[in-house]
């Protein structure tokens, strides 16, 4: 999404002059919280290197509900579309660099460019369908499958992320965790 966004802007050089500036560059350090459950999103923020998630507090207890990697765009779409209250907040597993971008300047680059609107639609479809798939394999699927699917088709996750957020993402104690891998 990153890439395909910069060069739908560069190949216009008035408008990348006008929106280059719009794009902000930080590197920040792991464990940095961008966004707290509570606050109201207004940045989307796109990762050229590094690891985010998304997570909630359940009676003092962490839940991970996503995972973000590099060329993944990342934002509380609920609160930047309404202007309400973030249900979860986003903070960097692993030292990251990021690029920010302001809600305003976004919409604007989505009025001037329908193609980065149609490709914002894409993965909000796509993160739709991932979140349909989490509840129902919670539902239907044991801790044991959930994680075998996890190694299958998001080897990244089991590389890069430490344990205990697997776990909470798995729905799952890292105790529990811990006995699935070995008896493997």
């Amino acid at each position: 999404m990153l890439n395909q966004l910069i060069d739908t802007l560069k190949k216009d050089e008035v408008n990348w002059a006008r929106f280059m500036d719009q794009f902000v560059e930080r590197n920040i350090p792991s464990k940095t919280i961008l966004l707290s459950e509570g606050g109201i999103s207004n940045q989307f923020h796109f990762i050229k290197k590094g690891c985010l998630r998304m997570w909630f507090n359940k009676d003092g207890k962490d839940i991970t509900f996503q995972f973000f990697f590099e060329d993944q765009a990342v934002a509380s779409i609920d609160s930047l579309l309404s202007n309400q209250p973030s249900m979860f907040s986003i903070e960097s597993i692993e030292p990251s660099t990021l690029l920010s971008i302001n809600k305003k300047s976004f919409e604007l680059i989505c009025q001037v460019y329908p193609e980065v609107r149609d490709g914002f639609q894409n993965i909000l479809f796509k993160r739709f369908s991932n979140y349909a798939q989490l509840f129902l394999s919670r539902i239907k699927d044991t801790p044991r499958e959930r994680y075998e699917d996890l190694v299958l088709n998001h080897p990244e996750i089991i590389k890069r992320v430490p344990q205990h957020y697997i776990a909470s993402y798995l729905g799952i104690s890292p105790i529990s965790l811990s006995r699935i891998k070995n008896r493997k």
